[in-house]
């Protein structure tokens, strides 16, 4: 199998690269995420004009990519610049779940959003949901030609900038049913929406989302009533592949960081890198980041595969990525010293992102866990 990049994706990764790198320094970053957005407007607007979004897009859909090393080109690059821009919640948790089983008149955002006009935002997880998806105890209840939506949604990134929240709630069934979870598109500005927001350790803004009587018309669900599962599920596997992608960028630039310090870093009249010992680490680094390489092709290599299969690969690479990501950072952050958590360094930010990455969606051992378990069906 040619694993080789295909023209058009290795011209993407290329031009991404080089924006990137001319416009997305660490002072510029530190100074996105120290402002009350959270996140550059102006960055933002650029990086949809060079079609950044609609490579995360299918022709179908408006864009131009959308397949699974589409995704994982965009958001390696994303990770080795440590962009905190919101593109996983407005484009795939949003977009691309719209785009699954949104209506007409509903998937008219998605023109907006690959234009860089609008922001969307995912209001799943809950205050004792942790990682189990299909723990919803937000309720929505049909009331004549309405329906209302009552609960707490918890860490909603990117809730304060987006127009619309995507809101899972259940219509039936008990708490943990993966059946009865209805999707509702909710505008910000709704009556009996309330946000708490709050900036997050590793960059970008999140949320506390209270849902007090919150009307909207029955048109406002996304799919059918009670079936919301299937593409909430479907939608959370590219996400996985994102953040694993994006994690194995992060990755990369915390490997070349390190590699470069150890040949500058001088002790006892020569670099540090000559040391055995630390070449030994540094080689062990290395190793790990190739298999992880190599878990995100195959995961990005099955999302249009049997669910089984797809879901059996990407719980095989969060849990290696998530294992790697913990010893890059450590290792990078040893090899250093004591300059690698200064602000003003690049690998502080970059250690931050590699390790709060393994927090969303699963971490380690969930995925350990939900591996076995696909395993054994």
């Amino acid at each position: 199998m040619n694993f080789d990049l295909t023209e058009e994706r290795q011209m993407l990764q290329d031009t991404l690269r080089r924006y990137l790198r001319d416009r997305y320094d660490t002072a510029t970053r530190n100074a996105i995420i120290s402002s009350d957005a959270g996140m550059s407007a102006e960055i933002w607007a650029e990086l949809a004009e060079l079609g950044v979004i609609g490579a995360l897009f299918t022709e179908d859909q408006g864009g131009f990519g959308g397949a699974g090393f589409d995704i994982a080109v965009v958001f390696e690059e994303l990770g080795r610049a440590g962009v905190v821009e919101p593109f996983m919640d407005t484009a795939i948790l949003g977009g691309r779940l719209i785009a699954a089983v949104g209506t007409e008149a509903q998937k008219e955002l998605i023109d907006e959003v690959i234009s860089g006009a609008a922001h969307l935002a995912l209001a799943h997880g809950e205050p004792v949901s942790r990682y189990d998806l299909s723990h919803v105890e937000t309720t929505v209840v049909a009331e004549g030609g309405d329906i209302v939506l009552n609960g707490r949604k918890a860490v909603v990134i990117n809730a304060e900038a987006a127009g619309h929240l995507i809101v899972s709630a259940r219509e039936s069934g008990a708490a943990d049913d993966t059946d009865g979870i209805s999707l509702v598109l909710v505008p910000v500005q709704t009556p009996g929406v309330t946000m708490r927001g709050y900036p997050m350790l590793a960059g970008g803004h999140a949320a506390e989302v209270t849902l007090d009587g919150v009307r909207l018309p029955a048109s406002a669900r996304l799919g059918a009533a009670g079936k919301g599962w299937v593409p909430l599920s479907d939608t959370l596997a590219l996400a996985h592949v994102a953040l694993a992608s994006e994690a194995l960028g992060a990755m990369v630039t915390a490997t070349a960081l390190t590699n470069e310090y150890l040949a500058t870093r001088k002790q006892f009249g020569r670099p540090i890198g000559t040391f055995q010992a630390l070449q030994h680490r540094m080689a062990d680094m290395l190793i790990e980041l190739e298999q992880a390489r190599s878990a995100v092709i195959n995961a990005a290599g099955n999302l249009d595969g049997d669910t089984r299969i797809r879901d059996l690969n990407i719980a095989g690479a969060r849990n290696l990525v998530s294992r790697t990501g913990r010893l890059v950072a450590e290792e990078s952050i040893q090899l250093h010293g004591g300059i690698a958590m200064t602000q003003e360094y690049e690998l502080a930010h970059i250690a931050k992102r590699i390790v709060m990455t393994d927090h969303r969606f699963g971490d380690a051992d969930y995925h350990l866990e939900r591996f076995i378990e696909l395993s054994a069906a």
